[in-house]
């Protein structure tokens, strides 16, 4: 006599039967190309690679004493001058996309002073991009803003908002017609992806790098996107919010079909054990921010690592993992991860802005990206709309507060010279995009 319970699994089993064919059908569908119109693209930041961002608040911050900052960024990669040189690499390396950021402070050193040469030095990389083929994605603030507007309190100050889509507007204006999509803000939850994991003394150090700021100007408060107290960060994000919205809104007046989105830190959160704290993380890292990206075009994911959370805490790296620069896990799939949740709880498309590995061991790089690019290819294989990938980064650069120790890019670079050398990496990397495959 068949009880309810064998009754269901013979049932089970008879379904599983029916619907083998339909999922052995959907594998065998999957083409191991990218979708067509891929963008394959490398990542870079202004203020990390252009060298003597004067009038920006970071190079303020870097060149005082106490700072947070190991070194100044200096002449940085001299890209300033040698975009043509940089835009030539990425597109011998077979990619069709480079992801840039025009600096603010360079546009507007002064407030209400807007810049036209550097207007069109701008002009002239968008144009350069598109004369290589190269897709050019543009970040309207990548951490960096002019010294006078983190003079006055940075995002936190209630005029922020309405002074971001002023130059917004103006920077659209005479760039616009060119650009591929915009990202207004680059990781504008970094510092409370940070909070947990920064221990108490570094933010002690950032709160004296601000406030000796602001007492060499002369002003009430100093605050930067990427450098600030932890006391700052509801209001720093609050202003952030809104700056992207009102962003926005004035990339499209001027170009209403330009794709806008922000991107955010995003690590692979996985729970572990009961009541774990991984949605309670999720919710506090990123929560509000994707709440806005539900009404944008896209959004960026910049993803890096995983983070195993118990209901105690973050784990460290498992025993015997291969590990980055600062000893957090290098693995792989963490892109997957963190691009499928990002599409989940938006339903908007992805581009994946940022991911890469700080390490001056280039072969872990070399097998990290295509593994990781092979998980990504999954999860579009399971219906998520990823729009491309930018590998941070084309070149070593100034890792902000860390300053140049460490080594993110699929090119070293000269400190005296600038010259560029490319490691294996950047092969790995140009030999997938070419066949827009692993």
């Amino acid at each position: 006599m068949l009880d309810r319970r064998t009754m269901l699994a013979a049932g089970m089993a008879a379904a599983g039967a029916m619907a083998a064919p339909a999922i052995a059908a959907r594998k065998a569908a999957a083409s191991p190309a990218f979708p067509k119109g891929f963008l394959w693209g490398v990542a870079t930041a202004p203020h990390q690679i252009e060298g003597n961002n004067v009038a920006s608040d970071l190079w303020f911050l870097e060149n005082q004493q106490p700072t947070i900052f190991a070194e100044p960024s200096r002449d940085a990669c001299n890209s300033f001058a040698l975009w043509e040189t940089d835009l030539d690499i990425v597109k011998a390396m077979g990619l069709n996309c480079y992801r840039f950021g025009i600096e603010w402070a360079r546009i507007e050193p002064e407030k209400g002073l807007f810049s036209q040469a550097m207007l069109d030095h701008y002009r002239a990389l968008i144009e350069g991009c598109r004369a290589r083929g190269l897709a050019p994605v543009v970040t309207m603030s990548h951490f960096t803003a002019p010294r006078w507007f983190s003079a006055q309190g940075g995002w936190t100050n209630p005029e922020s908002a309405d002074l971001f889509a002023r130059y917004c507007d103006r920077a659209m204006r005479a760039l616009g017609a060119g650009i591929h999509n915009v990202i207004t803000f680059n990781e504008p939850n970094i510092l409370l992806l940070l909070k947990p994991m920064l221990p108490p003394q570094v933010w002690d150090i950032q709160k004296l790098t601000l406030e000796t700021a602001a007492r060499r100007l002369g002003v009430p408060k100093f605050l930067s996107a990427n450098v600030a107290g932890v006391e700052d960060l509801p209001a720093l994000q609050k202003g952030l919010l809104a700056a992207h919205k009102a962003g926005k809104a004035a990339i499209k007046a001027v170009r209403p079909d330009l794709p806008v989105g922000f991107s955010l830190a995003m690590m692979d959160d996985q729970a572990v054990g009961k009541n774990s704290l991984r949605d309670a993380m999720r919710q506090e890292l990123y929560g509000a921010w994707l709440d806005v990206a539900k009404a944008d075009d896209f959004m960026g994911v910049q993803n890096y690592e995983r983070a195993l959370w118990t209901d105690k805490g973050r784990l460290p790296a498992p025993k015997g993992s291969i590990v980055n620069w600062s000893g957090t896990e290098v693995w792989a799939p963490s892109l997957a991860g963190a691009v499928r949740y990002a599409h989940e709880a938006t339903g908007v498309p992805i581009l994946v802005s940022e991911h890469g590995v700080g390490t001056t061991d280039d072969s872990i790089r070399q097998s990290f990206i295509p593994a990781a690019l092979a998980d990504l290819k999954k999860v579009i294989d399971d219906g998520v709309p990823v729009q491309g990938y930018c590998h941070w980064s084309l070149l070593d650069n100034f890792e902000w507060i860390f300053g140049y120790k460490v080594k993110f890019g699929l090119h070293s670079v000269d400190p005296l010279t600038f010259a560029r050398t490319a490691k294996p990496s950047a092969a790995v990397y140009g030999a997938i995009a070419r066949r827009n495959a692993v």
